[in-house]
């Protein structure tokens, strides 16, 4: 009877063993990397004020899918407050890590430092950030904004050198009017400061002249608006429109249509971000270049995000690749656009 007593305890003791094995089994089934637990983000979007924007969205949702990173994404509708609001919420939820476009460079020291004392690695995604302490954040991941204006400036030159342009009003200089974005931003304040840079110089930075600048909020409605209030000011003086976005440059396409003047012949148009409207523009010969800025940051965030979280050494700047395209490439280009 001892006999049959301990076999059957020594068979319960084995179908309990088995159970909780194949528990363990089906809970980590739901989890990546190897039987490391699911990965979960906490990403704060700016909002969705343009065609980029929507871009960089779906390439972020669509990464983490396929990463298989649960994504918990905020809205923040252009407001930073609505940012700081998401961010101390991921921080209460207790996520593996946050991601953010910050709307301004400014503001952040207080939030960061929080997340920092919850053991939460930050990573900042597209824009840049002006922190007392740079290990606040973890990494940045994006695009070189200087860069994209120098690249603005040096393909202005090249083709006004190369059409033999001559100023419409008649005089030695050529007049540019520059269409900013959102205030406060470090993609609006680095893009002009690689403008003027590299206008500084150049040999021919005596021939240029930025008549006027003026935020434009990143939004095609604003861009035309803008354009309006230039044109009503300074008419036939203007050779050059600069665009920081190409929604902007686009809504000032309407405007200077609605002047009677012809876009991207009488004013040479160019702006950043390589949208398909702005190809589109190009090909219809009313914008005369885009420099791109490239949306497709999902899949090196979430690869950033992984190695940061497997106690990998992550670079503090990761930029993707760009390219600047002028209108004599657009309609060869257009097909093989992905945003």
């Amino acid at each position: 009877m001892k006999k049959l007593i301990a076999l059957l305890l020594a068979s319960v003791m084995m179908i309990v063993a088995a159970g909780c094995g194949g528990g363990e089994q089906a809970k980590d089934s739901g989890k990546s990397g190897g039987g490391d637990k699911k990965i979960t983000m906490g990403f704060s979007q700016i909002g969705a004020e343009s065609e980029w924007r929507t871009a960089n969205t779906e390439s972020i949702k669509k990464a983490a899918e396929e990463a298989g990173i649960n994504l918990q994404f905020s809205d923040a509708q252009q407001k930073q407050e609505n940012q700081i609001k998401a961010i101390r919420s991921f921080i209460a939820q207790g996520v593996d890590i946050i991601a953010f476009v910050p709307i301004v460079e400014t503001g952040w020291d207080t939030v960061l430092k929080e997340a920092k004392d919850a053991k939460i690695p930050v990573v900042v995604v597209d824009r840049d950030v002006k922190l007392a302490d740079d290990s606040l954040y973890v990494a940045k991941i994006g695009t070189d904004s200087v860069k994209e204006g120098n690249n603005v400036f040096k393909w202005i030159d090249e083709y006004m050198a190369k059409e033999k342009k001559t100023p419409r009003d008649g005089g030695s200089q050529y007049n540019v009017v520059v269409l900013e974005g959102t205030v406060g931003s470090s993609v609006a304040i680095r893009r002009q400061e690689g403008f003027k840079d590299a206008m500084a110089k150049s040999p021919n930075a005596g021939k240029y002249n930025i008549l006027a600048s003026q935020t434009g909020e990143f939004t095609r409605q604003k861009g035309q608006e803008v354009m309006e209030s230039f044109l009503k000011s300074y008419g036939p003086k203007i050779d050059i429109l600069f665009a920081h976005n190409d929604d902007m440059a686009l809504g000032a396409i309407q405007a200077i249509e609605k002047a009677g003047l012809k876009p991207g012949k009488d004013i040479t148009i160019i702006s950043i971000d390589g949208v398909k409207g702005m190809f589109q523009a190009m090909i219809d010969g009313k914008a005369n270049c885009t420099v791109e800025c490239n949306p497709l940051q999902g899949k090196l965030l979430m690869e950033t995000a992984k190695k940061i979280l497997a106690g990998e050494k992550v670079e503090k700047l990761v930029y993707v690749d760009e390219g600047v395209f002028p209108a004599d490439v657009a309609a060869k280009t257009l097909p093989e656009r992905k945003y």
